[in-house]
């Protein structure tokens, strides 16, 4: 289901000799079909162009390990044979339900280096991989809680906390989804119960509590980071896809606070039904493949 770029082996093959792991982007293909499937498709595009485009930058600048995508991506051969426990043991866990990210990590936990690669091309193309990700709200909410799953419940005890500060960070915001969850709810229910309550004040006594000036400026300068995190997720989208896909990622957002906390939920019941004795089992996620006169 992935549509490879023609220069991406050559990439490879002129970088694996210096690097553990050589990562390039991935970018999801804008979804098809009604509305809806289009928008749960291309919050995947919203995302990724963000943290391909500026995340894994960052994190590579920091030095902090380069998570493998499982796509787009080589490995140097003797760091491959090395990820694996035992000579009978293939590279990567059959337990892990993210086995490539964690192939990263542990790479970095064994002194290798690995590299996120953006370049394009003479045609001025990014050289990336390029595939249809989920357009059901049932297929994207069962790939999110496996990597929910993977990498912020099970990877926290897998993966521990090796490395440095910068390192340590990463982790921290890798595995930070479910309480990302947990917040994003508490924001949406803080909202409807502000609404009612600005509704209902022409019919209540005089009897609210004032804020204080703490919390004004608190509620500015969460205003403001909001508005700017909202900022880059369009500037991101826009530089990938065109200024109009860029726009409606704004609303897109959420789309994707939706999927993340159904997606959180079922990754918390599930995990917590493995720590009970039920195994977890790797979910594969069903892509839809493009044909070659539509990516023409």
């Amino acid at each position: 289901e992935d549509v490879v770029h023609p220069d991406e082996i050559r990439l490879f093959d002129h970088m694996i000799d210096r690097f553990a792991l050589v990562q390039l982007p991935v970018l999801p293909l804008p979804g098809r079909g009604t509305w809806f499937s289009r928008a749960i498709a291309n919050h995947y595009c919203d995302e990724f162009a963000e943290a391909h485009g500026k995340s894994l930058t960052v994190r590579e600048f920091l030095g902090a390990s380069i998570p493998s995508a499982g796509v787009a991506c080589a490995f140097e051969r003797n760091i491959l044979a090395a990820l694996a426990p035992h000579p009978g043991a293939g590279p990567f866990d059959p337990g892990s339900l993210t086995e490539d990210y964690e192939a990263g990590l542990r790479i970095a936990d064994m002194g290798g280096r690995g590299i996120f690669l953006r370049i394009r091309d003479a045609q001025d193309r990014l050289v990336a991989t390029r595939e249809y990700f989920p357009d059901s709200a049932p297929a994207a909410i069962r790939q999110k809680a496996r990597w929910i799953i993977g990498i912020s419940l099970a990877g926290w005890d897998r993966m521990g906390w090796q490395g440095g500060p910068a390192e340590w960070w990463m982790r921290i915001r890798d595995r930070r989804a479910t309480l990302a969850a947990l917040i994003i709810v508490a924001a949406y229910a803080s909202l409807l119960l502000w609404s009612i309550l600005e509704l209902a004040r022409p019919f209540l006594p005089p009897q609210m509590r004032p804020s204080t000036p703490l919390i004004d400026s608190l509620l500015t300068l969460n205003l403001w980071l909001m508005a700017w995190r909202i900022t880059m997720r369009a500037v991101f989208a826009g530089h990938a896809y065109g200024w109009r896909h860029g726009l409606a990622a704004v609303p897109r957002m959420f789309v994707g606070n939706a999927i993340a906390i159904l997606a959180a939920r079922r990754a918390v019941i599930l995990y917590v039904q493995s720590l009970l004795g039920k195994p977890l089992v790797w979910d594969k996620t069903q892509h839809r493949f493009p044909d070659m006169e539509e990516q023409a």
